[in-house]
């Protein structure tokens, strides 16, 4: 299983971080042990610049190779929500130097998810709203009809160079509104109103 990610997805949250639009899809990946599955997540040692990033996530349903964006369809069926997490600070070193950021963005545990998933067929995806909040105060809100690019045209083009197999997730970027978090932070999520997680930060 891998989680593959997707930056700069949402126009205003690559405005807010200064960065350009992208004309294809921007994807990065974090390991299998960067998962972390409704529990507390621990601040790590080696950053003091944490940021949330709330994103709607993906399961892939079967294995596929340089898919069609037609076919694209075929190969989910399900969403959440998921967070990723990124040390800001590590990651801004490591751009400033023209070095990867993997360490800023796959560390143990940087991609929490909820353990609820929604089945596609039960909601109208185009008009799908998910909301973020930060100890009870609203702090990021996207909906799926301002992704740069669509969940097919993501899993096309990824198809291209990496193979998806069953159970790879796809985290497909955030909306506007990123920031950092503390110690003591709880963090919460809803998808069309509907709860979907609940992390605490210790």
């Amino acid at each position: 299983m891998k989680i593959i990610c997707i930056g700069r997805n949402y126009a205003e949250h690559a405005k807010e971080l200064k960065n350009d639009l992208p004309d294809e899809p921007l994807y990065f990946l974090k390991p299998d042990t960067a998962l972390l599955k409704e529990k507390d997540f621990y601040y790590p040692n080696f950053t003091k610049d944490l940021h949330y990033e709330c994103e709607i996530v993906v399961k892939i349903d079967k294995i596929g190779k340089n898919i069609e964006e037609k076919f694209a369809h075929k190969y989910y069926s399900e969403i959440t929500l998921g967070i990723d997490f990124t040390a800001r600070d590590i990651q801004e070193k490591c751009k400033l130097k023209g070095l990867p950021w993997e360490k800023a963005k796959g560390f143990d545990n940087s991609a929490p998810i909820s353990s609820k998933w929604i089945k596609l067929n039960e909601i109208d995806f185009n008009k799908t709203a998910f909301e973020f909040f930060q100890n009870g105060i609203p702090k990021q809100k996207g909906f799926t009809h301002d992704m740069i690019f669509s969940i097919n045209q993501i899993i096309a083009h990824v198809s291209k160079y990496i193979t998806l197999k069953t159970g790879d997730l796809i985290y497909t970027g955030t909306p506007a509104g990123v920031g950092p978090v503390e110690i003591g932070d709880v963090l919460t999520a809803e998808l069309n109103g509907t709860p979907m997680f609940h992390f605490e930060v210790k």
